[in-house]
């Protein structure tokens, strides 16, 4: 199972409790206050990790716990801290606080439950961006310890039987999102070759088949280049019109082409599944231009498919002519034909 958003409930450790205690000893007395410190709670800690590639632990456990700090014992003894709870998320993790009126259930009659809150990433506060390796980020701090007795004594409480309770850690709820990194994004409609493409060039194996929407989670893959160079490659589920507005996968792939740095547009350009070639391609920037306007202004070149089949030759002309400024690469890759110019030129645009 793939999974690229999941809201989380975070608690850290509360504090320990101060300590009341006294010194009893032979030959000492009047012995004194000696209660400890109870010791601090555990943070709860996300790590990110290269390799983790998607969210499902958390799909199994959604409560993230650490452990809280131990009391304050005699003999000035401090309590045992809590063990931080250091979770991994994959690289590309976004994370976001759910403010509480986005959970705060609305109001229903007597005897109806409740309509399960689905919570949006617009409605939340943006925490952090996990892009590097081993970076972390703080989810929720631990609470500190309480003060023993010791604390209070004076010159006139010499038997202080006052103390402090451990602060409460952090409670909160969050919202973890998913965007892949890759150097390259594969944008086209169901059934246009980009899993084909992608299980030629790299060492991925999408699934492929004769059907629409074979690719239900993205699959990253990685070329290699001459000079011991290489590009990760994100193959993306088919797309339709109406993504922008999460029709068919919509939202659910479209998050991933956000962090590209090139976008490959790969038709078919025999137009075997009746569509008109050029038609696709507007379509698909115009999605794209409607779901993130800043998409649009990335660099992008096309994949012609199918070049096989009757009608690509016309439809690649047609092509070439309306976009001459961009890369146009006219392959086969079913069959293997003009995948390594496809390289070449995918190589020159990445500057590697």
């Amino acid at each position: 199972m793939f999974v690229d958003q999941i809201r989380v409930h975070a608690k850290a450790g509360d504090g320990g409790n101060g300590c009341v205690s006294f010194r009893r000893e032979k030959f000492v007395p009047r012995g004194g206050p000696n209660g400890g410190d109870g010791g601090k709670g555990g943070d709860i800690i996300l790590r990110a990790d290269v390799h983790t590639d998607n969210l499902v632990d958390f799909y199994y456990q959604p409560l993230l716990k650490a452990t809280r700090g131990e009391h304050g014992m005699g003999k000035n003894m401090y309590g045992k801290a809590g063990a931080d709870a250091i979770y991994k998320v994959p690289v590309g993790t976004v994370v976001y606080q759910i403010p509480a009126q986005v959970l705060r259930p609305p109001s229903v009659d007597e005897g109806e439950s409740p309509p399960k809150t689905t919570v949006a990433p617009a409605d939340c506060e943006l925490i952090a961006d996990l892009t590097q390796e081993n970076q972390e980020l703080v989810l929720c701090r631990g609470g500190s310890g309480g003060k023993g007795n010791t604390h209070f004594k004076s010159s006139t409480n010499r038997a202080p039987r006052q103390f402090t309770e451990g602060q409460p850690g952090e409670e909160v709820f969050f919202l973890l999102e998913l965007r892949k990194i890759a150097d390259v994004g594969f944008v086209g409609y169901p059934n246009a070759g980009k899993s084909t493409l992608l299980g030629k060039i790299s060492a991925a194996h999408p699934k492929v088949a004769a059907y629409p929407f074979t690719t239900l989670n993205p699959v990253v893959g990685v070329i290699e280049f001459d000079g011991y160079k290489r590009a990760t490659l994100a193959d993306i589920p088919g797309l339709i019109a109406g993504a922008h507005d999460n029709v068919g996968l919509g939202h659910d792939f479209l998050r991933h082409i956000v962090r590209c740095k090139l976008l490959l547009f790969v038709l078919d350009i025999a137009g075997s599944e009746g569509r008109n070639p050029l038609e696709d391609l507007g379509s698909l920037r115009r999605e794209l231009d409607l779901y993130d306007p800043t998409l649009s202004q990335r660099p992008w070149m096309i994949a012609a498919n199918k070049m096989d089949l009757p009608g690509a030759e016309k439809n690649l002309m047609t092509i070439r002519n309306r976009f001459s400024d961009k890369v146009v690469v006219p392959m086969a890759a079913a069959h293997g034909v003009g995948i390594e110019d496809f390289k070449r030129a995918l190589q020159k645009l990445l500057g590697l």
